[in-house]
């Protein structure tokens, strides 16, 4: 019987890549990502190629079973190529699998939190025609009528993702009405990475469903409002018994903190401002549960001895295949240069 494949794949957006998909007939059911057929695509609509030479391929690299449309039906990620046989200029998991496999030997982890906003109508989902809600207070972890909109998308949404086998962790409010979270992880850099953004495109068509979209803008709303990012949690084996290497890997992301910045998501500077929780973009610090600095060591890492970081540098806009392949490089390694 016939399955619906749906091919996933990052655009050329700038500055920020988005995902694109269709859907693709095939004969009977597949149970690996091996069997999928590579495809193509117009690459002049979507900022990868010029109209006179249009043709880009995707190559299927992640495959999971498809939630939305249940039975032997499948979600399909892919890598894009050009029809040379070589990455495409915008395929940044290329270049994070080579990262990854250099420094394989440091058993990087990563807990990815991706913060998003609903927005309705022009603004965010929840506010006032025309003006602003309660000052943030009451929203975060928060419940409620009053406090919360768009619990209903969330829950399709984390289903979703569980009945898909993603290594969804949590889900939680934000600080700002309308503003949501979900944890992936842990997992390695490129399977994080693959998650994030088959998670992201869920989470985009479920809220098809309910006539609401999903922006992972990183200063939504100007002014006093929280900004949204995607704070990144990292580990070595190294870490995970012992704390020298947790200093020492502070100190190192601290050493390279430009060019993070500089790779961490388009409009960093709009939300790393030194309020909301933020450390300034032009500042790098570090500290035992201090969540107004670029880096935070839990207070539970600091007590054992032992465990994880967490970058809050990233926006949520962030590409992690970028933020990933970042740190793996500057903590396991001393590369220079952009990815």
């Amino acid at each position: 019987m016939a399955i619906q494949a749906e091919y996933l794949w990052i655009d050329g957006s700038e500055p920020t890549q988005l995902l694109r998909s269709k859907t693709r007939i095939l004969p009977g059911p597949v149970s690996s990502v091996d069997e999928l057929p590579i495809w193509g695509f117009d690459g002049s609509s979507t900022n990868q190629a010029p109209g006179d030479s249009s043709d880009c391929v995707l190559k299927p690299v992640f495959m999971i079973d498809d939630p939305i449309r249940g039975g032997d039906n499948v979600i399909v990620l892919n890598e894009v190529w050009t029809v040379d046989d070589e990455p495409h200029p915008t395929n940044k998991r290329a270049k994070t699998r080579e990262i990854a496999e250099k420094y394989a030997h440091h058993e990087s982890w990563f807990g990815i939190e991706q913060e998003y906003t609903f927005m309705s109508d022009g603004r965010p989902h929840g506010w006032p025609v025309g003006g602003f809600p309660a000052p943030q207070g009451g929203y975060y972890c928060g419940v409620g009528a009053d406090e919360i909109w768009g619990r209903e998308v969330v829950e399709a949404h984390t289903a979703a993702c569980m009945e898909a086998g993603l290594d969804i962790s949590g889900t939680n409010a934000e600080v700002m009405m309308g503003q949501w979270e979900f944890q992936i992880g842990p997992a390695g850099p490129v399977e994080a990475s693959d998650q994030i953004w088959v998670a992201r495109w869920l989470l985009y068509r479920i809220a098809e469903e309910w006539d609401i979209s999903a922006t992972l803008d990183p200063k939504p709303v100007k002014g006093d409002w929280n900004g949204a990012g995607a704070h990144t949690n990292y580990s070595t084996k190294a870490m995970r018994e012992s704390y020298d290497p947790i200093v020492a890997g502070a100190e190192a992301l601290g050493k390279r903190h430009d060019i993070h910045i500089r790779n961490y998501g388009a409009g960093v500077d709009q939300r790393l401002t030194g309020l909301h929780e933020t450390a300034p973009w032009t500042e790098f610090s570090y500290g035992v549960s201090d969540r107004g600095a670029s880096v935070r060591i839990p207070w539970q890492t600091a007590k054992d001895g032992k465990g994880y970081l967490e970058d809050r540098r990233p926006n949520a806009n962030m590409d992690p295949y970028v933020v990933t392949a970042l740190i793996v490089e500057t903590v396991c390694g001393d590369a220079d240069g952009d990815l």
